[in-house]
């Protein structure tokens, strides 16, 4: 008996060390939230290459968890608000779809300002750490910001001209592409991007407004055989974040911290953005392999579309004014670092 005591208390005490131990690793297991399927580009091209490098710089020490497609619940507008209070420890979402909420970041949403995504995702990282940071994204912890490559539409007729717009339901994926698609004489649905087949299939939309990154997992190129490109700068583009719990990355050992922040920043959000335009090409190969009716509208085409999309600036403007914003100001600033990365 008193032999069995013994081992018994042997036993105690290496669990109590082996609990010591794992203590003394803090292990933390991260659940990281977005919408779309986990074959899709973003969550296998940027989400998967980041949380696989924090498990391995952590050495297991961080173990993310990945929720494709609501896998926790909710829809995607609901995303950041789980960010916030914690029903997931990490979202990706787009910024605008919880619209007005986030307004500095709509300057790289305006008509025609897109030039290429990693510029465009520089600019935003820089542009969010001075003006946003600590005003619009207080309530969350901001690990990248960027943006998809160029916007364009994708319907069921040809669209060449604006008056080509007339009767067309489009998806639009952001307040200011909704209110783009309106100026130009189109009726915006919105919808966010995983509705997308499905209101093609059955009429409720007649297009869409994404990028042709997005296309193929979404199987645009069957759905409407109509394409229409921008010469320069592009139609429009969208702002996303990747977003974490404030308490959950606060209450992190320093040491883990460091590793979160080493693949967060301005580094990661150019190569999430980069990344996004660079699988815009073997999307639109689809297309071009269906012969699907792709229209490429030269300078003085895009032109007129420019100066038809130029009351949505205006209206943008005069709306930052009221909420004591120059958005003069942020669109010079964003022109002027755009400009700088690509010198």
């Amino acid at each position: 008996m008193l032999r069995r005591t013994i081992l018994g208390l042997a036993g105690a005490a290496l669990a109590v060390t082996l609990a010591g131990t794992t203590a003394m690793a803090q292990e933390v297991t991260l659940r990281m939230h977005q919408f779309l399927p986990p074959q899709a580009n973003v969550p296998k091209l940027v989400l998967d290459v980041w949380a696989d490098k924090i498990e391995a710089d952590s050495e297991g020490r961080i173990k993310i968890e990945r929720y494709p497609s609501m896998q926790l619940g909710g829809k995607p507008p609901e995303l950041m608000d789980q960010a916030i209070d914690g029903v997931a420890d990490i979202i990706w979402t787009v910024v605008g779809y919880t619209p007005g909420r986030y307004p500095s970041t709509e300057v790289f949403e305006l008509p025609f300002m897109m030039t290429n995504a990693r510029a465009m995702s520089s600019a935003y990282w820089q542009m969010f750490e001075k003006h946003m940071k600590d005003t619009e994204f207080k309530d969350v912890h901001i690990l990248g910001t960027w943006v998809h490559g160029p916007g364009l539409i994708h319907a069921n007729k040809e669209v060449r001209t604006p008056a080509d717009m007339a009767g067309l339901k489009l998806r639009g994926g952001s307040r200011l592409v909704s209110d783009l698609i309106k100026e130009l004489g189109g009726t915006p649905v919105g919808m966010p991007v995983p509705a997308v087949p499905e209101g093609l299939s059955k009429g409720v939309i007649d297009g869409t407004t994404i990028p042709w990154e997005v296309t193929k997992a979404l199987k645009v190129p069957e759905l409407v055989e109509n394409h229409t490109e921008f010469t320069g700068n592009a139609l429009y583009s969208l702002t996303f974040v990747l977003a974490m719990n404030k308490d959950r990355y606060e209450g992190l050992p320093d040491d883990l911290k460091k590793i979160v922040d080493d693949n967060s920043g301005l580094e990661f959000s150019i190569f999430a953005g980069g990344t996004m335009e660079d699988s815009d090409a073997p999307s639109r190969q689809i297309a071009v392999d269906r012969g699907n009716n792709i229209v490429t509208l030269n300078a003085e085409e895009t032109a007129v579309w420019k100066a038809a999309a130029q009351p949505v600036i205006d209206t943008w403007l005069a709306d930052m004014e009221s909420k004591g914003i120059d958005g003069q100001a942020l669109i010079d600033e964003a022109k002027a670092l755009i400009e700088a990365y690509d010198k």
